[in-house]
């Protein structure tokens, strides 16, 4: 009868840790992986965030690049990618494609001219770049958000 009743006590304890793990696992904090535009929690795509450079920690939280496809066209390196916000409004930013060769070095560093693009609430953008020379093998894009005083007249 003693041992019966050892068993029944050691149950509840059993059920407490059980009860304990699941809570855990539960409360794991795992973005939602979602396709929709006109979601708030955009899964960043981190197969690609070494070719966006953003100086500025805020605004680099909220975007990414989401997809690139590459080709030759006469010997030159294209490159289409999309560029996704995940901020609910409007972002007003500038955009440049620095180039770089075989070994990582910059091919016609600072020639690249930077272009207006404006990013409406989790809106993604196409962009698209074409190498300078041949030599080009890669790239990164360099993304900065417009002053507000330059708005201003």
């Amino acid at each position: 009868m003693q041992k019966l009743t050892q068993g029944y006590h050691s149950q509840p304890s059993i059920f407490i840790l059980l009860f304990i793990s699941l809570f855990i696992v539960g409360c794991k904090n795992v973005p939602p992986v979602t396709s929709g535009v006109g979601t708030s929690q955009i899964t960043a795509g981190e197969k690609y965030s070494k070719y966006l450079q953003v100086h500025n920690p805020k605004l680099a939280k909220q975007l990414y690049i989401g997809d690139i496809k590459s080709r030759l066209q006469q010997d030159l390196l294209e490159v289409n990618l999309t560029l996704t916000s995940t901020y609910k409004k409007t972002l007003q930013l500038q955009y440049q494609v620095n180039w770089f060769d075989n070994d990582g070095f910059a091919v016609e560093p600072g020639k690249s001219a930077w272009k207006s693009l404006d990013l409406h609430g989790m809106q993604t953008q196409t962009v698209k770049a074409l190498a300078p020379t041949a030599k080009a093998t890669t790239f990164s894009l360099y993304v900065r958000e417009v002053p507000e005083k330059a708005f201003k007249f």
